[in-house]
């Protein structure tokens, strides 16, 4: 799929972006720690969700299609509004959640056709989000729903993103720098603002996005991790604050000083604050990730990119990784 034998890599950050997203998806969303815990214990493997999901808020959650070109939820459309429904109830263990899902289809796109073009890649994403049975996840997140919203009522697909504020927008941005590996700084970094602001037209998403795509670069061309930070990530993230952090537990850091929830105010600066803890240790970095809650998924997507395309990823991660062929969802699990 994509080369992940290099150390350093492009390839290896997009591995890292896949392996803590589906790590941590069976406890995304858990802001509570101590439930997390005694629901799943220690996350240091790929698991699959177990039962309902004590702290889901799907039953405050509502879409309405107005029509089928906003038919986003299909058949999953049944467990909205229910108390307890996980958000990923029908996904395996190794299983990626939807977005990461989409930044495959994407690698695939952009690698297959040896660049990247926003039409080709809107299509591909209308089609894959409005074909039944395409994935297996329940949640949606809101910049999919808003998108689709604008394309019900006619919009141009240019024309259907919105000013999200969320860590999702950066979900896709490893994949990208892995599918143009010829291509220079200058091309990554115009290309990434433009993909984001498809759907993310947010002003520190797309800022997000950019020192994102400057971090695997120079990590790609040999940086290390702690001095490319240094160097490139100042807007977000600070090294003298970070020595002191350092010291405390991540549970308390993810909590106190960055929030652990989905914003990308907070949730930016906190994926770069645990992979600069854990430059070196892919393994501890996703593990850690994970067991902080909140949104893991997406903050990980960031942190798996970083750590991986600075030292790699073990192959026993890239093994458990799973791409299951499209299905309908099943019966909700007891």
């Amino acid at each position: 799929m994509f080369d992940t034998t290099v150390p350093g890599s492009a390839g290896h950050g997009f591995t890292g972006a896949l392996v803590a997203d589906a790590l941590a998806m069976p406890v995304h969303w858990y802001y509570d720690r101590a439930a997390l815990r005694a629901d799943y214990g220690v996350v240091d493997r790929f698991l699959r969700p177990e039962g309902t999901h004590p702290g889901s808020i799907l039953h405050r959650s509502h879409y309405a299609a107005l029509n089928e070109k906003g038919d986003i939820l299909r058949g999953q459309a049944v467990y909205w509004g229910r108390p307890g429904v996980h958000y990923h109830q029908f996904l395996q263990a190794g299983e990626n959640t939807l977005n990461l899902q989409l930044a495959r289809e994407l690698y695939s796109l952009v690698e297959g056709s040896g660049g990247y073009d926003a039409d080709a890649w809107l299509e591909c994403y209308i089609e894959y989000m409005l074909t039944p049975g395409k994935h297996r996840d329940t949640y949606v997140e809101e910049y999919h729903r808003a998108f689709f919203t604008h394309y019900a009522r006619g919009k141009k697909p240019r024309a259907c993103g919105g000013d999200d504020p969320h860590i999702g927008g950066l979900a896709q941005v490893a994949a990208l720098v892995a599918a143009l590996p010829a291509a220079s700084e200058a091309t990554l970094r115009a290309v990434v603002q433009e993909h984001v602001s498809l759907t993310h037209k947010n002003a520190g998403v797309l800022r997000a996005a950019d020192v994102l795509v400057r971090l695997l670069w120079a990590l790609k061309n040999g940086q290390s991790l702690r001095p490319a930070l240094a160097l490139h990530a100042t807007e977000f993230f600070s090294g003298k604050k970070s020595l002191g952090y350092a010291t405390q537990p991540d549970e308390k850091i993810i909590g106190h000083i960055f929030s652990p929830a989905c914003y990308i105010d907070g949730a930016f600066p906190a994926a770069l604050y645990l992979a600069w803890k854990y430059d070196g240790d892919f393994s501890a970095g996703v593990i850690a990730n994970t067991m902080c809650g909140g949104d893991n998924c997406h903050r990980g997507a960031v942190i798996g990119a970083l750590l991986g395309a600075a030292s790699g990823v073990p192959d026993g991660w890239t093994a458990g990784l799973l791409t299951p062929p499209p299905s309908p969802a099943g019966p909700a699990r007891d």
